[in-house]
Parts: structure tokens; C-alpha cells; sequence
């Protein structure tokens, strides 16, 4: 009797390293993803810890899953897409289970200037819908994107005061 139960216990194991690799297939086909978020994937599925660690352990030996690569991906395209300062990049990246270690060398990447530029963006691309508004309604607004995009706010008044200056310039040119 109990060389059936090891049997069906090794079935089982078997069973479950195939549904926990094809479920890290299927989420690394839509996006890159950290070792965190795939093991809180495989917790919900109810794949048993112990298989979802030899699972993206091999995945990991394979290149598939690497959180520093998965670190710097997407603080680089969610500060080119969203224009984010790297406050904002360094909670998302603590949202999706990055270590602090590797979180830090990813934002270390980041630039100040080009931090700084993306703000410019941000705050340019905004002012061309609000031509008409008071200069403090301009100000708070585009303060306010900034902040919310986690500037800091002397950057921000900074920025919204360059880009202000800038306009009525150009206004008057």
C-alpha cells in the first residue's frame, strides 16, 4: 500500500512542477516579472512552496527570471513612458518584491538630468492645455502633476517656474 501512496505522491509532484512551469510561462509571456511576484502567483495557485522554489530556481539558472534585469527594464520604461522620479520607481519596485540592494542599482542608473528633462516634459506637455488659466492655477496644477509623478517640490517649482518663464518668452517673441 505504500508504494501506491509514493507513487501518487510522485505523480502528484510531477503533476505540480508542470502546472507551476506552465503558470510562470504563461506570466512571463505577457511581461517580464520579479521572483516575488511569480511565487505570490504560484501561491494562489496553490502550488506548494517548496515545488514553486525548485521551479524558479530553474528558471533562473535558465535567465528567465532575473530581478536585476526585470529592476532595470522597468525603471527605464516607466520613467520614459510616465515621466516617474525615482522615489515613485523605487515603491514600485518594492511593490513587485525587488530587494532593496537590487532596486538601488537599477535607479542608480537614472540620470538627474534626464530626471530632471522628464519633469520639463511633463510640465510642457501639460501647458498646452491650459492656455487661459491664471498663472497660480498653472502653477498649482503643474506642481501638483509633479508631485504626484514624485518630484520633489523644489524641483517642481523649479521646473513650473522654467517652463513658465519659457512660455512667456516665447509669448512675447
Amino acid at each position: 500500500m505504500s508504494v501506491v501512496e509514493t507513487e501518487l505522491t510522485a505523480d502528484e509532484v510531477a503533476e505540480q512542477h508542470a502546472v507551476a512551469k506552465q503558470v510562470v510561462y504563461d506570466r512571463l509571456a505577457v511581461r517580464a516579472r520579479s521572483r516575488s511576484e511569480l511565487e505570490q502567483t504560484l501561491l494562489k495557485k496553490r502550488v506548494p512552496a517548496e515545488v514553486a522554489a525548485v521551479v524558479l530556481d530553474k528558471f533562473e539558472a535558465a535567465g528567465l527570471v532575473d530581478d536585476r534585469e526585470f529592476a532595470r527594464s522597468w525603471v527605464q520604461g516607466r520613467q520614459r513612458s510616465k515621466g516617474l522620479a525615482t522615489g515613485v520607481l523605487a515603491q514600485e519596485l518594492k511593490r513587485h518584491g525587488v530587494d532593496d540592494q537590487v532596486a538601488a542599482e537599477a535607479l542608480a542608473e537614472l540620470d538627474a538630468d534626464t530626471e530632471r528633462q522628464a519633469a520639463h516634459q511633463l510640465v510642457q506637455k501639460k501647458l498646452r492645455t491650459m492656455q487661459g488659466l491664471d498663472p497660480t492655477t498653472q502653477i498649482r496644477r503643474l506642481t501638483g502633476l509633479l508631485a504626484r509623478k514624485g518630484y520633489a517640490p523644489q524641483v517642481a517649482f523649479d521646473v513650473v517656474r522654467a517652463e513658465l518663464d519659457a512660455e512667456i518668452v516665447d509669448d512675447a517673441c
